[in-house]
């Protein structure tokens, strides 16, 4: 079963896609993820890829789709694949088709998790960590027990994302509506979109997800 997650930044894709992996045994298609262990192993993709990086230029679509390909020819027989930050645009969705209909494979929902973008600002730009053990906290909704010092640790050294900023994540967010959610129209009529509410707790979503693919 091959599925899209969407959502903006911030959304919870990479936790739900990280649950996924661990209870069904899918695995997480993450572009990013893929582009730099590419450049990293010397793949014929990654090596491509790598030129094009180091001469400052975008990695162009046709080298992203060769790289999906590249990794669902990985796959094991009947391992299904989560699509995540992939496709962003139309033509990322026509190419994905074109990589899943020659091999033999299809899309199986296209699951939109649905967040108030204000609400969600929230969340990203209260969000910390701390900067010895990685246990994360919230400004509102999870502070530490004793103030400033890790309830794991006891570290009182925190940190905080430098993109986790309102203008940049509004930003993310206005890019995300402009380029992304259009593509959805398409998949919609091809009955394939499902939405989820993403502003629910981490267990919540990952049941709401679990019901969608055990229909």
């Amino acid at each position: 079963m091959d599925i899209i997650l969407l959502g903006p930044p911030g959304a919870g894709k990479g936790t739900q896609a990280n649950r996924l992996e661990h209870d069904r045994g899918m695995v997480q298609l993450s572009t990013g993820d893929m582009l730099r262990a590419a450049v990293k192993a010397g793949s014929p993709v990654g090596l491509k890829a790598k030129a094009v990086m180091e001469a400052g230029e975008l990695v162009s679509d046709a080298i992203v789709s060769a790289l999906i390909g590249e990794r669902l020819d990985q796959l094991e027989e009947g391992q299904g694949a989560i699509f995540d930050g992939y496709p962003r645009t139309a033509a990322q969705a026509d190419a994905l088709d074109l990589l899943l209909e020659h091999r033999g494979r299809r899309l199986a929902y296209v699951i939109e998790l649905v967040v108030d973008e204000d609400a969600l600002v929230e969340r990203i730009v209260g969000r910390f960590t701390c900067a010895v053990c990685g246990t994360g906290y919230h400004d509102t909704f999870k502070l530490p027990k004793v103030a400033a010092t890790c309830d794991v640790c006891g570290s009182t050294e925190f940190k905080r994302r430098p993109d986790d900023n309102e203008e940049t994540v509004r930003t993310r967010m206005a890019e995300y509506r402009a380029k992304t959610a259009p593509i959805l129209p398409g998949y919609e009529s091809r009955g394939l979109v499902e939405r989820v509410d993403g502003m629910a707790d981490m267990d919540t979503v990952g049941t709401q997800i679990a019901a969608i693919l055990d229909r």
